[in-house]
């Protein structure tokens, strides 16, 4: 049997720990756990009934729900079954569920419950392909073509089925499709990414010379299961025969990490931005305070350094230590549940500055780049070899160079093997040598360790024809902890100009700050004396970049980006354009107020 398919390792680890808890997921004031004996139970007699309802390999099913076990259940039960899983964000729409059905050609779905099961009733009709759905909750249906989970789960299996299922696994590959993933993208209709079993499990591997895992570690499952990056993070979790803790909605994460107290997570860089934030927060109304904070970060960053030197740190330093421990490090740890084993951030860049906040706190955050093309992993750092500021080293067994206009091209066993259904879009994502443009801009340093600057179709040409990298600008905005959210805006534009959002409760301290008085935070953005506050700290926080890149104007944002309203993707990133389209008259007028200004100036 072939190990570098999911779906047989995964039958060897059910073997080799059947009394290790699985999966956990909180129900009311307790946890359900659930062992390896009883997952693989469970995926064996889902397998089964797949088989029984004429489920075969290739076969495209759809899996459309929020984080639980029964997420990894059906997922593993397709794979032994050699169908192909086609995961669907909960938050899409009922047109994104038809085109994502229709495009792959699905057969068949899982569904979470009452709510996403209206997702893909509306178009249902459209879709005579998807024979079925099964369900993970009860739900009110009264179409013969949808059954519960626990009620497929119940009913036997008949013989042949079960050994069907174990001739299937005989002749698994790690050739095999594992999944396809439809990017979620910021233009255009998502476009499906055919990842295999091996691109999954090569990179899972790459991982065992950098870290070490054992089945005593256990994670938090919080990012949707639909991303590639917790897909086959979870993977590597059981694959360690590690718990999962399953995390449904996450914005309850800051509650899930306290309570679960988990060894180890990957997150979106938006989990440590509102802890780094959050810190700052509390400290700010307090020149005491913020005095302390700033001598605590002073006091473990020197540390770290002097033990990444291999030295001993200071006498004077190794006194201070406890006390800035006490003081505020060990909170800035509760906070993220205690002691990692493993701390990952990918999806979107990080900031310099929050991995010198969490390494000063004694946890190390492993940055790490990728994506969905690339099953989605590309480069990482690590325990053994980080580098601050960088996407680290370039994952072994894959390669990078630098193609035309500073673009990473990668190639490598888990490139992705096409886009579904889409030859152009294929051919044009990768050439003839299996090099997959990544559409990112940056360099390979001399130590080894990947830069991203930016995103190609982000970078911002003037009218003047300068070219502008808006990344690094918003990172220096975003340094302040008063914004949550930065868009630096310009493209065929003659200057720069930036939208920002800051947080609520800053917004409301900064209010009370210079003494203004107010019925609700809405009126805060218009009020001359904090746009002038915000304008003034923007000004600070970029006047050292060229003269191109400096912000000629700024509006402020209240409305709250988020998924729902599709202002971010799914790794919380802002869409630019999305924003540019929702906030169109608020930029109008703000370049029409820069040139009358102009006008005014030469008149």
């Amino acid at each position: 049997m072939d190990a570098s398919n999911i779906a047989v390792r995964m039958s060897k680890v059910f073997r080799r720990f059947p009394e290790r808890p699985a999966t956990r997921i909180k129900d009311g004031a307790g946890w359900v756990v659930r062992t390896y004996a009883e997952l693989g139970r469970d995926v064996a007699t889902l397998a089964g009934h797949l088989i029984d309802a004429g489920i075969q390999p290739g076969d495209r099913i759809l899996l459309l729900s929020n984080n639980r076990p029964e997420w990894t259940i059906a997922d593993l039960a397709m794979l032994s079954v050699r169908a192909v899983p086609v995961p669907i964000y909960p938050t899409s729409t009922p047109e994104q569920v038809r085109h994502i059905a229709a495009d792959s050609g699905a057969l068949f779905a899982f569904v979470e419950n009452q709510t996403l099961l209206e997702r893909l009733t509306p178009v249902w009709g459209d879709l005579p392909e998807v024979r079925g759905a099964w369900t993970f909750d009860a739900v009110e249906s009264g179409d013969p073509r949808v059954r519960t989970l626990a009620e497929v789960l119940s009913e036997p299996v008949p013989p042949d089925a079960t050994a069907e299922v174990d001739a299937r696994l005989e002749a698994a590959s790690g050739d095999d499709v594992a999944s396809i993933i439809y990017t979620s993208g910021t233009t255009g209709e998502p476009r499906g990414a055919v990842l295999t079993h091996r691109g999954f499990t090569f990179e899972t591997d790459a991982l065992d010379a950098f870290f070490t895992i054992t089945p005593k570690d256990h994670s938090l499952a919080f990012l949707p299961l639909s991303h590639a990056l917790e897909r086959a993070w979870t993977f590597k979790v059981l694959f360690e025969g590690c718990m999962n803790t399953y995390v449904a909605d996450a914005r309850t994460v800051a509650d899930a990490l306290v309570e679960a107290r988990p060894t180890m997570f990957v997150s979106v860089p938006r989990l440590y931005e509102k802890v780094f934030t959050t810190v700052h927060q509390k400290v700010a109304s307090s020149p005491l305070r913020r005095k302390i904070l700033r001598a605590a970060l002073s006091v473990g960053a020197r540390s770290q350094h002097a033990y990444r030197k291999g030295r001993r740190p200071s006498l004077g330093l190794r006194l201070a230590l406890p006390i800035a421990d006490k003081l505020v490090f060990t909170s800035i740890r509760d906070a993220l549940g205690g002691p990692k084993t493993v701390m990952a951030c990918g999806g979107a860049p990080l900031r310099q500055e929050i991995e010198e906040f969490f390494s000063a706190a004694g946890m190390l955050l492993c940055q790490g780049y990728g994506l969905t093309e690339a099953s989605p992993l590309i480069s990482f750092n690590s325990p053994g070899a980080f580098k601050f500021g960088t996407a680290g080293r370039i994952m072994e067994g894959g390669e990078v160079r630098i193609g035309d206009e500073g673009e990473i091209c990668y190639r490598g066993p888990n490139v992705m093997r096409e886009y579904w259904n889409n030859p152009e879009a294929t051919a044009a994502a990768l050439d003839e040598e299996g090099w997959l443009r990544t559409g990112d801009v940056g360099y390979v340093d001399t130590d080894g360790y990947l830069v991203i600057t930016d995103r190609i179709k982000d970078i911002i040409v003037t009218s003047g024809g300068k070219n502008i990298a808006p990344a690094p600008i918003e990172g220096l905005i975003l340094a302040d902890p008063l914004f949550e959210h930065a868009v630096v805006l310009g493209n065929n534009r003659p200057y720069v100009t930036l939208l920002v959002r800051p947080s609520l409760p800053g917004l409301e301290d900064l209010a009370h700050q210079l003494q203004l008085t107010f019925k609700e935070v809405s009126e805060l953005p218009t009020r001359p004396e904090i746009v002038e506050e915000i304008t003034r700290r923007v000004a600070a926080l970029t006047d050292k970049l060229p003269r191109q890149e400096q912000i000629k104007d700024l509006r402020v944002m209240l409305e709250e980006l988020t998924m729902d309203n599709g202002l971010l993707a799914p790794t919380l990133k802002v869409k630019r354009r999305q924003v540019e389209e929702r906030f169109g008259a608020l930029i109008e007028d703000m370049y029409a107020k820069v040139a009358q200004a102009k006008d005014r100036l030469h008149h």
